[in-house]
Formats: C-alpha cells, sequence, structure tokens
C-alpha cells in the first residue's frame, strides 16, 4: 500500500476541525487525521508494506522547465537554491514536521526523494513491485499507475478513507474510457488548471475520450494529424497541429517517473511502533494520545 501522503493530510486537515489542538493551543487537525486515516487503512486493508510517499519537490524544475505553467498559480516563495514554496494554510504548514516525526516513530516507512514528487516515488515503487498495489490518494493523476493484469489500482478517498473509490480498469473504462497508461493521454490533451497545465485549446475531456478511443494513443493522434486521409475535423486538425509543441514535452510532465533514484529503506508495515518513547513523548506534547492509540491497535497482528 503505497500513500499519497500530502493528499491524505491536505484531506485530513480539510475534514477535521482546527478545533482539534494539543495542550498549548497548535491546531494538530491534519496530524491526527492523518493518523486514523492510516488506521482504518491498516485495519481495513491489512497490507503486507506500507511506505508513506513524500513530496520531496512538489514542483520539479525539470517539469517547470518544459512547461513553465506548471503549478505555477500554487507558489508561494521563489527560491533560487531549492524548491519553491507552496501556497499552505497557515495552519497546515507547522503540523508537517509533526507528521513526519510521527511516521518515524511508528516505524512506517516514510519516502522523498530531492527532485521528485511523491507521484514519481508512487511510479517508481509501483513499477518495482512484484505483487499487487494499492495507491491510496485524492490525485486522479495517478489514475495512470492503474493495471489490472498486474494488480493496480488507486483508492480513492470519498469520505475519508472509510469510503473509497475502488479505480480499476473497468471504472476508467465506464468513467473516461481509457485505461489505466491512456489516462496520462487524455489529462494532457484535456489539461489540468489545478496543475497548470494547458492542454490542447477546445479537446475537453469527452473530445480527448473520443480522439483516444478512434487513433489509440497520443502518437496514433499525432499520425491522424499529419494524414490528410483521417476523420480529424479540420478544427481539430488545426488545433492539434498547433499544439505540437506542447504534446512534445507534456508527456514528460504529465506521466509519472518511474525510475527515481529510491534510498534503500524497509517497507514492511510495522507490528508495534518502532520507538515507543518518542511516540509516547510525541503524544503529550501535541495532544495525540487517542490516535496514537488507535493506530497502534490497528498495527497488531
Amino acid at each position: 500500500m503505497l500513500l499519497d501522503t500530502a493528499s491524505l493530510y491536505y484531506r485530513a486537515y480539510f475534514g477535521v476541525p482546527d478545533s482539534v489542538r494539543a495542550p498549548d493551543g497548535t491546531p494538530v487537525n491534519a496530524v491526527r487525521g492523518l493518523l486514523d486515516f492510516i488506521g482504518r487503512l491498516v485495519q481495513d486493508h491489512r497490507p503486507d508494506d506500507l511506505v508513506a510517499c513524500m513530496d520531496a519537490d512538489w514542483r520539479p524544475h525539470w517539469r517547470v522547465e518544459l512547461i513553465p505553467s506548471y503549478k505555477a498559480h500554487r507558489v508561494a516563495v521563489e527560491t533560487e537554491t531549492g524548491p519553491d514554496e507552496e501556497e499552505t494554510p497557515d495552519t497546515l504548514a507547522p503540523q508537517v514536521p509533526i507528521i513526519e516525526a510521527a511516521l518515524d516513530a511508528f516505524g512506517i516507512a516514510r519516502v522523498g526523494v530531492e527532485g521528485y514528487e511523491a507521484d514519481d516515488v508512487i511510479g517508481t515503487l509501483t513499477t518495482r513491485a512484484t505483487g499487487p498495489v494499492d495507491i491510496v490518494t485524492g490525485d486522479r493523476d495517478l489514475y495512470q499507475l492503474v493495471d489490472d493484469v498486474k494488480g493496480r489500482r488507486v483508492l480513492y478517498p470519498l469520505k475519508g478513507v472509510g469510503s473509497l473509490q475502488v479505480t480499476d480498469e473497468a471504472w476508467l473504462r465506464e468513467k473516461y474510457g481509457v485505461d489505466g497508461p491512456g489516462y496520462a493521454d487524455l489529462a494532457l490533451l484535456r489539461g489540468d488548471p489545478s496543475d497548470g497545465l494547458p492542454g490542447v485549446p477546445g479537446v475537453g475531456e469527452k473530445t480527448a475520450a473520443k480522439l483516444l478511443d478512434a487513433y489509440g494513443d497520443l502518437g496514433g493522434i499525432l499520425a491522424a494529424v499529419a494524414d490528410p486521409k483521417s476523420k480529424l475535423t479540420p478544427t481539430q486538425r488545426k488545433r492539434l497541429d498547433e499544439a505540437r509543441p506542447y504534446l512534445a514535452v507534456a508527456p514528460k510532465v504529465v506521466q509519472v517517473a518511474r525510475d527515481v533514484p529510491l534510498p534503500v529503506f524497509d517497507p514492511a508495515l510495522p507490528a508495534a511502533p518502532a520507538h515507543q518513547d518518542v511516540l509516547d513523548a510525541l503524544g503529550r506534547r501535541w495532544g495525540l494520545g487517542g490516535a496514537v492509540a488507535r493506530l497502534t491497535t490497528a498495527l497488531r497482528p
């Protein structure tokens, strides 16, 4: 089980009241919510391995070089030497180090790699996996990793993690008319304002799905643009032809990396907290006793 950790703690932050606070009044709603999310996931799914995948760089420079608008609207502060600072709610940012400390104290593997997003870590771990993989995320971009033959699916939270949309290829075909790899082509054609991806003007989700159904993939669509005998409308042909510079670089931006140089780590789900004394101290300091106890109970075999 691979967790898109930032996606989940954002959901926890907005789903758990900010009246949930530490003894000193510091909001800890995202921390408590995430720990309870993980406890519920472990309880319901009993994964052999569990990895909390992190955004070491939420807006990698190599993606921005290809498409400068990539996530540009979410930049709070541009930096010269490291990742740009993302716009984050004032009371969420201070909770992230607490989340990281709690995961480490539990012994839950936490993996982020400089220059890459959590999606890229998830893509690499999924590619390396020899068995089934459940990806827990509120980010539809990861639908591109769905593969029924290899047992790879996305669990998309609808309300917390007690209500999960199980995204497999049958669901993708019914909803979007594409399979897992086809979803990346669909996304880059239609664009995604939340990620600053412009897409092809005039090509929305339904048109993108029809083009992919007719021509197979992005390469097939571009071949049709060059083929005067293809059944593209004159408007479609013109728009796709004009979008060639974007379409040349968009796949690398939209597709998750699958070859991230990962550190050595133990992905095994712990049966008990790795550092109980540290965890107890965190629980007292931040008022997390209940959430710590619930996750500790869920981890027991």
